[in-house]
């Protein structure tokens, strides 16, 4: 009962197996951390939203008893995106929130990702609720439940704010994921033809896996533009905060290159504006950047660490690789897949060929992101030994401040331990294969001279 199983608190979320790592109990007393946290910082109450995932009811109702224990008031918004969760903390004036989510992982999964007083709990923070719980230092009251509705009042914050120049038809891809419950009625308010797949909620996830930033999971995205008239693929994560793009010809725009659509576009209205992206992103988007106008930020990966730096540095604007990306300009600033698909429409509704915008985006030969397994602990023990003894002929720069980033005169490539499993994580991209071929050796023999024998991947 007592102890707490330290593999669920990871470095921007709570996550873990339900049943084994993550039971009632467990969210349960993680819901009195937070409502003492919330206490703490004068905090009067927190919105609850939870994904379609089988386990969310139950676990939300034991994260809301928690609260309340603490004197905290728990407001229940239902099965929501994750970022009407977000927006519920805004719209209700309460400044906190927790989704109950297990994002893009398989349906035994589940999670929180955390909000106290407009800050997104990451890294020590989390620590910090383990070692609360561990200590008994918890608040004791008896806050009320209440339940509220705001998916209708973020479509309506949404269509307010977004214009599409014509009408488009698209083909939408929410992978029985929670994005359905809100994303048809949006984009049809806004002014879409949908072609649906999958948008009925299912925690089985029956289909396919609901993670666009995978290919294998845009087949059936692929499909329905060949077989269909619509003239773009959108498809969502399982919790809604991430968008995956496809082309009427079957081309799937990363989302670092749809950040370049969005910087351009952001630029206009707000010129010398700080665009922030992570490590994993394209080297062609620090010039496409400076050419708009505005002033490239490389940063950590992680989407609580990006929220972090963009409310440091007032940015207007930051994405990552992983499709979350962040608008502060006319939004509030926290990752929205549904919120980014409209913005994406809006742009690309201004040209008679929606796609010409998106094929005209500058693009190199790129590797997707490989992973090398290892046992827990292993990648940043590895990535220490890079970091230290690594050699990069020939380099341009290197780049520590999340991993390894070698970037060279026609390329880079990147190895970064992930923060949510034992996983290193390598990229490359180039001019050409040659100079792929050539980077993606450089780092072969980097990495076999600190861990020799290490399987790789490329």
């Amino acid at each position: 009962m007592n102890t707490l199983p330290a593999e669920i608190f990871k470095a921007y979320d709570i996550r873990g197996i339900v049943g084994k790592t993550l039971t009632a109990d467990i969210v349960r007393r993680i819901g009195h951390a937070l409502g003492s946290l919330a206490a703490e910082q004068g905090q009067t109450a927190i919105a609850v939203g939870r994904d379609g995932r089988l386990s969310g009811p139950e676990l939300a109702g034991a994260l809301m008893d928690g609260i309340v224990a603490a004197g905290i008031d728990a407001i229940d918004i239902g099965c929501v995106p994750t970022p009407v969760t977000y927006f519920a903390a805004y719209e209700l004036g309460c400044h906190s929130c927790v989704s109950v989510t297990g994002s893009h992982n398989p349906p035994d999964y589940n999670g929180l990702k955390m909000v106290v007083g407009g800050t997104t709990l990451a890294l020590d923070a989390i620590q910090d609720l383990k070692q609360r719980i561990a200590a008994g230092k918890l608040k004791h009251g008896q806050g009320q439940k209440r339940s509220a509705d705001v998916a209708a009042a973020y479509i309506e914050r949404i269509v307010a704010d977004v214009k599409l120049t014509r009408p488009l038809k698209i083909v939408m891809d929410c992978g029985n994921g929670v994005a359905g419950a809100v994303a048809p009625e949006l984009f049809e308010r806004l002014g879409c033809e949908i072609v649906p797949l999958y948008c009925e909620v299912d925690g089985n996830f029956p289909n396919h896996h609901p993670d666009p930033s995978k290919p294998e999971n845009l087949a059936d995205v692929l499909q329905a533009l060949k077989d269909t008239d619509a003239e773009l693929g959108i498809a969502f994560d399982g919790d809604g905060d991430r968008l995956g793009v496809v082309t009427k010809d079957g081309e799937i725009i990363y989302p670092d290159r749809q950040l370049m659509l969005f910087a351009a576009d952001v630029l206009t209205r707000v010129p010398g504006g700080m665009v922030i992206y992570d490590v994993k992103c394209t080297r062609l988007l620090a010039p496409w950047i400076k050419k708009h106008g505005g002033v490239p930020l490389m940063w950590n990966t992680g989407h609580a660490l990006v929220k972090a730096k963009l409310k440091e540095t007032g940015a207007p604007l930051a994405g990552e690789m992983s499709g979350h990306t962040f608008f502060k300009e006319r939004w509030y600033g926290f990752d929205d897949g549904l919120y980014t698909g409209a913005r994406l429409l809006e742009i690309l509704s201004r040209s008679a060929d929606a796609n010409a915008p998106l094929k005209a985006l500058p693009d190199s030969p790129s590797t997707p992101e490989l992973n090398i397994k290892m046992a827990e602990g292993e990648p940043f023990a590895l990535i220490a030994k890079l970091k230290a003894e690594g050699k990069f002929p020939g380099a341009s720069e290197v780049i520590s401040i999340d991993g390894v980033r070698v970037e060279y005169a026609d390329g880079f490539g990147l190895a970064r331990p992930s923060n949510t499993t034992p996983v290193v994580v390598l990229r490359f991209e180039a001019d050409n294969a040659a100079a792929l071929e050539r980077i993606q050796g450089a780092f072969r023999d980097a990495l076999h001279a600190v861990w020799p024998g290490l399987p790789l991947p490329f």
